[in-house]
């Protein structure tokens, strides 16, 4: 018997030893997932080029909640070619001290790729929220509109106008189909009426549809599984949004929930999609919002 609890004694010793490893090995995604993330706010801003050109894009991509550590460089990568290809001035960073009045005047729109979590101050959020009610643009993705913004009511509510609740688990990344709507939408225009593509599919507690934002694409939840951890239904219904737009003040918003795989950037229907959100948010095409009031259009 002794020998049997002394076997017992070193399984579980070695059981622990193994748990212990792997929580330390994994202690930043268990942090930014389960432990309400990091809260570091910047107080010094980077340096931005002083010969911007514009239109200008701000491409941001701090996540002080769970990281995409694949997505975020692929679509910092898309944001950039894109905007070279178009002429337009760009500047990424994680730096959240770059949200204050004067660095904000030096861009026309905004790239939310994947940020996540407390991202900034009082000062920060509230130069960001002035920024966008007094024209500039937005374009968020994936994790800019999950739970780990709850702390910012006014960005869940407002920005993204709907509430996270759940994304699928069995399994986690599943093929489905996607229907467009509103062709006439920059975002939209160029868009087959259905397509397929994966994904790790978010559901929100409600349609932003009921607060009169403009649906761009919704997901078929009869061609893939809407299911949470063991199983949990998390089906919204036949109006299951995935991409949207409306205004803010004067500001342009558009979110869109693709963008957890580096490969997302890769298809032509979601590249299509962000060019057209982007070009829309610049004020580059589409109409929608009042003209943006200065300084937001001027450095």
């Amino acid at each position: 018997m002794k020998r049997i609890l002394k076997i017992l004694g070193w399984v579980l010793l070695a059981v622990v030893a193994f748990f212990a490893i792997q929580t330390i090995r994994n202690w930043d995604t268990i942090r930014r997932a389960l432990l309400g993330g990091y809260h570091t706010h910047e107080t010094v801003p980077p340096a931005i080029p002083g010969d911007l050109k514009r239109p200008a894009v701000l491409i941001f991509s701090k996540t002080n909640g769970f990281r995409h550590e694949e997505a975020i460089p692929a679509g910092n990568r898309f944001f950039a070619d894109l905007a070279d290809a178009h002429g337009w001035g760009h500047f990424q960073t994680e730096n959240g001290a770059v949200m204050s009045p004067d660095i904000l005047a030096k861009f026309d729109a905004v790239v939310f790729d994947n940020a996540s979590g407390d991202m900034f101050d009082a000062k920060q959020q509230a130069a960001l929220k002035s920024y966008l009610e007094n024209g500039g643009g937005y374009v968020g993705l994936h994790a800019a509109g999950d739970n780990s913004h709850e702390g910012w009511p006014w960005y869940q509510n407002e920005v993204i106008g709907t509430k996270f609740t759940m994304h699928t688990l069995s399994p986690q990344f599943q093929e489905a189909a996607v229907h467009s709507e509103n062709k006439a939408h920059p975002a939209a225009k160029d868009l087959p009426d259905t397509w397929k593509r994966t994904e790790e599919w978010y559901s929100f507690d409600k349609s932003p549809r009921l607060k009169g934002y403009t649906v761009l694409a919704t997901v078929d939840e009869k061609s893939y599984k809407p299911e949470g951890p063991f199983g949990k239904d998390i089906r919204m219904g036949a109006d299951h949004p995935v991409a949207w737009a409306h205004c803010i003040g004067k500001g342009r918003i558009f979110y869109t929930a693709f963008g957890h795989r580096a490969e997302a950037f890769a298809e032509p229907e979601t590249r299509k999609m962000l060019e057209g959100a982007l070009s829309w948010a610049l004020r580059q095409q589409g109409e929608g919002c009042d003209a943006p009031a200065e300084p937001a259009a001027k450095s």
